[in-house]
């Protein structure tokens, strides 16, 4: 059995097929790949995007989705192994992804870190005691890292450029600003997928304290070593820019200050200028720029260039939605 936690996990032939099940949805939305099939989706953190495509590619591909909000609508869970439930959690893991497996095909799960001690965070616990328990597929709705969102702009890319093969391509992955320390999920995820890819790839940051995991800076290397292209770290704005492809902007909490948020504050406050704005743009090569999204206009970019028509964040948030479906089916179907 088959989960979908991380594109690493997956074979590029299997990504690239997934890609091309997703753009074959998106020629023809309409399918029966789920009919008389189930998805519980497990929201510990809110979404817009996410809940919204998944539900409606169940319903398009003729399934039924059930949406879970643990602590809201559903009980709270406990994850640790030989705790004495005696606090908030009603029920543990063990129990709640073995009956969520006796009712349900497919089960997918949302669970940010909590900003206090990334030594915790980086093990991934909630999804991975999803996978540990669950006796059907699970699949990874965001938590430290996002697959979903990067196999939608990958297709973004292949969309834009008129190819499959993203070779050659020059990917800048900028850090912005941002008022609050944000979780680094996105931004592993997308320096996962260019370079797994063979792009050329540059991570633009204000400091070294700034750089990504060692874990998601080593699968960058070991892409690199399997796919082509390359991978470094920059801190100079003007010198990654310059003849650039594609600008992805993300902003996150630097990893050294998890649960010091205070004093990570001045360092971030200094480098507002990071913000993706127009004099950056010219010195790409026409690149592309894009976002996950949700997006704080003129703090993380300019209101010209996210509706400038080389933004193609747009097309990359409706890309959820077939990959998704990709993924589901894949995933029921295996």
């Amino acid at each position: 059995m088959k989960h979908f936690l991380n594109t690493q996990d997956w074979s590029r032939a299997e990504l690239d097929a997934v890609l091309a099940q997703a753009a074959a949805f998106k020629r023809s939305k309409a399918g029966d790949q789920l009919k008389g099939k189930s998805i519980a989706l497990v929201f510990f953190n809110p979404s817009l995007r996410t809940r919204t495509s998944f539900e409606l590619g169940a319903f398009q591909l003729g399934g039924h989705a059930v949406v879970l909000q643990p602590g809201k609508d559903a009980w709270p869970i406990e994850f640790e192994l030989g705790k004495v439930m005696d606090g908030e959690a009603e029920e543990h893991i063990a129990e709640v992804a073995r009956v969520l497996s006796r009712y349900v095909d497919l089960v997918a799960v949302r669970a940010f870190p909590k900003f206090q001690d990334w030594a915790v965070d980086r093990e991934d616990k909630v999804l991975r005691a999803f996978a540990k328990y669950s006796t059907v597929p699970v699949i990874n709705l965001e938590t430290i890292t996002h697959p979903c969102q990067e196999l939608a702009h990958a297709l973004a890319l292949q969309e834009h450029f008129g190819t499959t093969d993203l070779r050659g391509k020059k990917f800048v992955l900028t850090w912005t600003y941002h008022p609050k320390p944000l979780n680094t999920a996105v931004a592993n995820s997308a320096l996962t997928i260019a370079t797994r890819m063979g792009m050329d790839v540059t991570l633009l940051c204000p400091t070294p304290e700034y750089a990504l995991d060692e874990r998601y800076l080593g699968w960058a290397r070991d892409n690199v070593a399997e796919s082509g292209g390359s991978f470094r770290m920059s801190h100079d704005i003007t010198e990654a820019y310059t003849g650039a492809d594609v600008v992805y902007a993300k902003s996150w909490g630097a990893i050294p200050y998890f649960g010091r948020w205070e004093q990570e504050k001045p360092i971030r406050d200094a480098h507002k200028h990071f913000i993706v704005d127009e004099a950056k743009m010219a010195l790409t090569n026409n690149g592309v720029f894009s976002h996950c999204l949700p997006l704080r206009r003129n703090v993380k970019a300019t209101d010209a260039v996210m509706d400038s028509p080389q933004c193609i964040a747009i097309e990359e948030a409706e890309n959820r939605l077939h990959v998704q479906k990709a993924v589901m089916a894949a995933l029921a179907n295996q």
